[in-house]
C-alpha cells in the first residue's frame, strides 16, 4: 500500500501549491469583477462544468478502474478502444453542442463569444480523460498532480498580466475571467497528450495482448453511464443552484441585484475558503479508485478496512483544523477578498458543510472502486432532494433568508456523509468485532 500513501502524499502537496494559486485567482476575480461581477462568473461556472463533465463522460474513473484491474500486457488494447469510444463521443456532443447551446438561456445574459469557447471544451476535455484514466490507473500521479499544478498557474498567470496591464469594461472583464479558464485547459490538453503520446510510443515496444472490444467498451460503460449519471445529476443540480438561492432570497424580500451579490459572496468568498482544505479529499479521490478497485478485485478486505480507517482518520484530523480555523479568524480569512462581514458570517455557520464535504469524496471512491455506484447516486438524490427542499422553504423566509440556505447545504452534506459511510463499511465487513464480520464477508463474496 506504500505506493497508494506515496501518490496520496505527492498530490497533496501539489494540489496545496494548486489551491493556494486558486485561492489568488479568486482574489483577483473579487477584486476585478466586484461582486456582482463575482456573483455572474459563479453563476454560470455550474454550467460550464455541466458541459465538462458531459464531455469527460467519466472515462477518467472507468479506465483508470478497468487499468488497475487488468494486467499491463492488456493496456494498450484498453486504451485502444477507449480513444474510439473518446472520439465517437466528441463528434455526437460537438454536433448537439453546436445545435443547442446558442439557444440555452443562462447564456443570453453574457458576452456572445462565451458560448463559442464553452464547446471548445469539448474536444478537450474529452481527449485528455483519456489520458487522465490511463495515468491515474498506473498510479502515475505525478502527470496528473502536474497537470492541475499547471491549469491553475497559467489561469492565475494570464488573469494577472491582462488585469495588470489592461483596462475591460465590466462584460469584457467577465469574458476575459472565463476565457483564460477555458485557455488553461487548452494547455493540460497539449501537456497531457504529449506525456501520454511518449508512453503510447513505449506501449508499442513492448509485448501486448488484444480484448475483445465488446468486453473493453461493456466494462468502460459500466462505470462510466452511472458515474456520468451520477455527476450528472449533481452537475445539473449544482447548475440550478444558483437561481434557487437567488429565487429564494428574492422571494423573502431582497431585490436581485442584492441576491446576486449574496450569493456571490456565498460562492467566491466563503466556498472559496472553505473548500481550500479539500485538495487533501480530491487527491485521495483520485488515489482511491484505482487502488480500492485493484483490492476488492483481489478480495483483499483486510487491506480495504485498513485503508478506510486511516483515510477516515486523516480526514477527520485535518478536517477539525481547517473548519476550526474558519470558525475564528473568518473576518481575517474573507477580508482578503474584500471587507464583509456578511461573507465572514457565511464562512462561520458554513463549517459543517465543509467538514463533512472532506469525507464525502474519499467515501465516494471507495464506492466507486466496490462498484456501487447505483447506491452512492441514490444517496446523492435523497441528500439533493431534502437540501432544496429546505433551502427554498428557509430561504424565501424573511427571518431566515441566507440562514435558511445555508442550513439546507449543511444538511445535504451530513445526510450524504453519514449514507456513504454506512454503505462502505456494511459493503467491507466493517465492525467492531472482526471475528463476526469475516464470516460476512466470506458469504458476500460467494454470492
Amino acid at each position: 500500500m506504500a505506493i497508494y500513501y506515496r501518490g496520496i502524499f505527492f498530490l497533496a502537496v501539489t494540489a496545496f501549491l494548486g489551491e493556494g494559486i486558486e485561492f489568488l485567482v479568486n482574489m483577483i476575480l473579487a477584486r476585478e469583477l466586484g461582486s456582482h461581477g463575482l456573483g455572474m462568473y459563479m453563476s454560470i461556472l455550474p454550467t460550464i462544468f455541466l458541459i465538462v463533465l458531459l464531455a469527460s463522460f467519466e472515462l477518467p474513473v472507468s479506465i483508470s478502474k478497468f487499468v488497475a484491474e487488468r494486467e499491463e500486457r492488456y493496456h494498450r488494447n484498453i486504451l485502444y478502444h477507449a480513444i474510439r469510444l473518446a472520439i465517437v463521443l466528441t463528434s455526437i456532443l460537438l454536433l448537439i453542442g453546436t445545435i443547442v447551446v446558442p439557444f440555452v438561456p443562462v447564456f443570453q445574459s453574457y458576452h456572445p463569444s462565451i458560448k463559442w469557447l464553452v464547446l471548445l471544451l469539448i474536444p478537450v476535455i474529452s481527449l485528455t480523460s483519456v489520458a487522465r484514466g490511463y495515468f491515474m490507473g498506473r498510479q502515475q500521479m505525478g502527470k496528473i498532480a502536474a497537470a492541475n499544478f499547471l491549469r491553475k498557474f497559467i489561469q492565475l498567470g494570464a488573469l494577472f498580466g491582462l488585469f495588470r496591464f489592461f483596462e475591460f469594461n465590466s462584460e469584457i472583464s467577465l469574458l476575459v475571467a472565463i476565457s483564460t479558464l477555458i485557455g488553461s485547459e487548452v494547455v493540460v490538453f497539449l501537456y497531457l497528450i504529449f506525456m501520454f503520446n511518449i508512453q503510447v510510443q513505449q506501449m508499442k515496444r513492448q509485448p501486448f495482448s488484444n480484448l475483445n472490444r465488446k468486453l473493453v467498451r461493456k466494462n468502460l460503460m459500466a462505470v462510466s453511464i452511472p458515474t456520468t449519471g451520477m455527476r450528472l445529476f449533481s452537475a445539473l443540480t449544482n447548475a440550478v443552484q444558483p437561481f434557487l438561492i437567488k429565487g429564494a432570497l428574492i422571494h423573502s424580500g431582497l431585490t436581485g441585484t442584492i441576491a446576486t451579490e449574496q450569493f456571490g459572496m456565498l460562492m467566491g468568498v466563503a466556498m472559496s475558503i472553505g473548500f481550500f482544505p479539500a485538495f487533501i479529499a480530491h487527491s485521495l479521490l483520485i488515489v482511491l479508485i484505482p487502488a480500492v478497485s485493484k483490492m476488492y478485485a483481489e478480495s483483499d478486505y483486510s487491506s480495504l478496512q485498513k485503508m478506510l480507517q486511516q483515510v477516515m482518520m486523516l480526514t477527520l484530523i485535518y478536517g477539525s483544523v481547517a473548519v476550526t480555523i474558519f470558525y475564528f479568524f473568518a473576518p481575517d480569512l474573507t477580508s482578503l477578498f474584500f471587507k464583509s462581514e456578511t461573507s465572514a458570517e457565511f464562512l462561520q455557520l458554513l463549517w459543517p458543510f465543509f467538514l463533512f464535504h472532506y469525507f464525502i469524496l474519499p467515501l465516494q471512491a471507495f464506492m466507486i472502486g466496490l462498484g456501487m455506484i447505483k447506491e452512492a447516486f441514490f444517496h446523492i438524490i435523497w441528500s439533493t432532494t431534502i437540501s432544496f427542499g429546505l433551502i427554498f422553504w428557509l430561504g424565501a423566509m424573511p427571518e431566515w433568508r441566507m440562514d435558511g440556505v445555508i442550513v439546507g447545504m449543511n444538511t445535504e452534506a451530513v445526510l450524504l456523509a453519514l449514507l456513504h459511510y454506512l454503505t462502505v463499511t456494511k459493503k467491507i465487513g466493517l465492525s467492531l468485532s472482526m471475528r463476526r464480520a469475516w464470516p460476512k464477508i466470506a458469504n458476500q463474496r460467494l454470492k
